[in-house]
């Protein structure tokens, strides 16, 4: 009897678990060998024996948990673990986020992490990569879930910022990826004023620029008087939007780039004046498209809308499931 395809990749609710490598992809609990695909919560952990991860998931692992570098692995090379080949091929998410190919007996498995499409100066952009199996994330699968273009969106908060010169908008962005990304888009458009930041942004942004991705000049809240902040952007974690802590700014205009902008009830929820809509995970077109390109044999699919995505897949005579893996943290929307 024929071994069913992909019988050597068992999914887990703590994660993926490849036999004949005796390794986990992205586990949520500590593991002997685990492969990691980024630097996020929900992908990353603290605690597991030996890591293999693109050097800037490592030294992002560093900076967060105190681990050491383990085995790093560069866009494109392979490492044999056990029976399998591993390739990390990128992802187009945050900074060294990385798509997990396995190949085993001739089958290739390919493991997304989480992805995105949109161009992004602060990391590689995906790699298209054909396989047998595609394992998708559905963070925004929905058909409703149709990304604006970013730059439009950052040039709402650039006109924004010119029409009111003496407040400060004050941006909410996870600390991981986004708010590197929009600093970045800023400059990209020639925004070259100093930009303010939380002190929850120090050590991942000079991380950024340590790893080669330039920020131009930013300057600490806490160093900085309200006038000093006047006419200037301000980016703070998600949870900071509505604390204590913004009361030092210059009558701040709240701004927060995620995909779930797009849901007005999200921005009503934070208070949130001026919502951009900036994902750092593909959407609906985007999810589809992909899948198209990748012409697998099966898709199986996590965190998010896995139901949407499945009736797409079995309309268009594609075979896919969906995994029970434990919830995603929203830390990188």
């Amino acid at each position: 009897m024929t071994p069913r395809l992909g019988s050597w990749i068992v999914p887990h609710p703590e994660g993926i678990y490849v036999k004949p490598a005796d390794a986990w992809v992205d586990p949520s609990q500590e593991k002997p060998r685990a492969l990691v695909t980024h630097g996020h919560a929900d992908h990353a952990r603290s605690g597991h024996g030996k890591v293999w991860a693109t050097p800037e998931t490592l030294a992002i692992m560093g900076i967060r948990y105190g681990t050491q570098p383990d085995n790093p692995v560069q866009y494109g090379e392979t490492v044999r673990l056990g029976e399998v080949d591993v390739s990390f091929v990128p992802a187009g998410h945050v900074l060294g986020s990385a798509q997990i190919l396995l190949e085993y007996r001739g089958e290739r498995v390919v493991v997304s992490g989480d992805y995105k499409r949109r161009p992004d100066p602060t990391c590689e952009p995906f790699a298209v990569t054909p396989c047998d199996i595609f394992i998708t994330e559905a963070t925004f699968a929905l058909p409703v879930f149709r990304h604006p273009d970013t730059g439009a969106e950052v040039e709402k908060l650039l006109t924004r910022l010119d029409s009111e010169p003496d407040r400060s908008v004050l941006v909410g962005a996870y600390a991981l990826g986004k708010a590197q990304r929009v600093v970045k888009e800023l400059r990209e458009r020639g925004h070259d004023a100093p930009i303010y930041y939380h002190g929850a942004m120090e050590r991942l942004c000079n991380l950024y620029e340590e790893l080669g991705v330039g920020l131009g000049e930013l300057r600490p809240v806490a160093e900085a008087t309200k006038a000093d902040m006047a006419g200037h952007i301000v980016i703070c974690p998600p949870g900071a939007l509505n604390d204590r802590w913004s009361r030092r700014l210059p009558d701040p205009i709240t701004a927060m780039a995620s995909g779930w902008m797009r849901v007005r009830a999200r921005a009503r929820q934070r208070n949130v004046e001026l919502p951009l809509i900036i994902s750092d995970h593909a959407d609906w077109d985007e999810l589809t498209q992909t899948i198209r390109e990748v012409a697998p044999k099966e898709v199986w699919i996590t965190h998010g809308r896995e139901d949407a995505l499945k009736h797409w897949c079995l309309t268009h005579q594609i075979k896919a499931r969906e995994l029970n893996l434990v919830g995603r943290e929203e830390e990188d929307d």
